[in-house]
């Protein structure tokens, strides 16, 4: 079984909206804007592309993203790797051809029958709706989350407001770094 990671940026109240300069969100840009860029918090984004064999989008993700990542100097591990978009209206003709490999995912019922094929880990960036509903329906096996010593009030958040059980974390890896970012990596306790 394939391990599916979920990355993201996220400020203390659980916000991932539009952390790189995305319009439309009053606090844009909020993870360059407003906190001290140190390399060493983002060394996990490098691990990240030599660790995942795959990577998983939302569609909203996808089309972010696809425009601008493929040729992008600082995301050469996803250009080769296979891509996978959950979408129920994405069609074919809407997908970038210079992006390497990229199978659109119809159902949350595919997407763990992804996770039964052999292969390496599986990596969800952005995608806040998709993260929301695979934890809910328990797909996702590890958290990777930079959080930022902010409050942001309204947004997107990566965790759903769905009233279900609790689902126990097990920190395996964590750092603080000077500007306040905490690096937290959990695993999913099943």
């Amino acid at each position: 079984m394939r391990t599916l990671i979920s990355t993201a940026f996220v400020s203390l109240d659980g916000v991932v909206e539009a952390p790189g300069g995305e319009p439309g969100y009053r606090n844009t840009g909020w993870t360059v804007k407003l906190v001290d860029f140190l390399p060493e918090a983002y060394e996990i984004k490098v691990r990240e592309q030599e660790e995942a064999a795959a990577l998983l989008l939302g569609r909203v993700s996808y089309e972010a993203f696809s425009p601008v990542w493929p040729d992008m100097a600082e995301f050469p591990g996803y250009r080769a790797m296979p891509k996978y978009v959950v979408s129920t209206t994405l069609a074919e003709d809407g997908l970038v051809t210079n992006w390497g490999e990229t199978t659109i995912l119809r159902s949350l019922d595919e997407v763990a029958a992804l996770k039964e094929t052999e292969g390496g880990p599986i990596i969800v960036h952005g995608s806040a709706a998709l993260n929301r509903s695979l934890s809910d329906a328990g797909l996702i096996d590890r958290y990777h989350l930079l959080v930022f010593p902010l409050l942001l009030g309204a947004g997107k958040r990566l965790f759903s407001d769905t009233d279900k059980d609790a689902q126990k974390l097990r920190l395996v890896e964590h750092e603080v770094y000077a500007n306040g970012i905490q690096k937290n990596v959990f695993d999913v306790v099943r």
